[in-house]
C-alpha cells in the first residue's frame, strides 16, 4: 500500500470580515491546519502570533482582512501572513524585513503595543509590507511572520 504524505507547500487563506470574532477564527483556523502538515508543535506560538497580526488588522482598519497559511519550501517551515485595508505599517514592521531579534520594551504604563513586539521576538522572520491599490481599490498593507519547528531552527 502506498502511503500518501502532504505535499512540501500548502497555502489557506481565510477571508475575515471586521469583526471582533475574527482574532479567534484566525486562532482556531491556526491550531486546526498545523497538525494536518506535521506542525503541531509550531501550534502555540503560531496561533498567539496569528491572533497578534489580525486583532492588529481589527483594531486599526475599518474593513475586512485576510489570514493565509502558507507552508514553506522548508518542510517545517511556515509563514502568516495577514492582510488588511490601513496602508500605515507599524513599528517594527516599517523596517526592512528582519530575523529575530528582541526590541525595546514597551513602557510599563503604556495600554498597547506590547502585540508585534510579541511577533518581533518569537518568530524566525517578520516584516510588512504596503500594498498598492488591487482591482477592487483595496490596498492596504500586508504584515507577516515566519516561523521553523524547534529542531529546524
Amino acid at each position: 500500500m502506498e502511503t500518501v504524505s502532504p505535499p512540501r507547500t500548502w497555502s489557506y487563506a481565510l477571508h475575515l470580515p471586521h469583526d471582533p470574532q475574527a482574532p479567534r477564527i484566525a486562532r482556531m483556523t491556526s491550531r486546526a491546519v498545523l497538525p494536518a502538515y506535521g506542525m503541531a508543535e509550531l501550534a502555540d506560538v503560531a496561533e498567539l502570533l496569528t491572533s497578534e497580526l489580525v486583532t492588529n488588522a481589527y483594531r486599526h482598519s475599518a474593513g475586512p482582512a485576510a489570514l493565509r497559511l502558507h507552508g514553506t519550501d522548508d518542510p517545517y517551515g511556515l509563514r502568516v501572513s495577514v492582510w488588511d485595508s490601513n496602508p500605515h505599517i507599524p513599528a517594527p514592521f516599517d523596517k526592512p524585513p528582519c530575523r529575530s531579534g528582541s526590541l525595546g520594551a514597551v513602557p510599563h504604563e503604556a495600554d498597547s503595543g506590547r502585540g508585534l513586539g510579541l511577533v518581533a521576538q518569537w518568530a524566525q522572520a517578520w516584516g510588512g509590507h504596503p500594498l498598492g491599490d488591487d482591482l477592487f481599490g483595496r490596498g492596504g498593507k500586508l504584515l507577516w511572520f515566519e516561523l521553523r519547528a524547534p529542531e529546524q531552527v
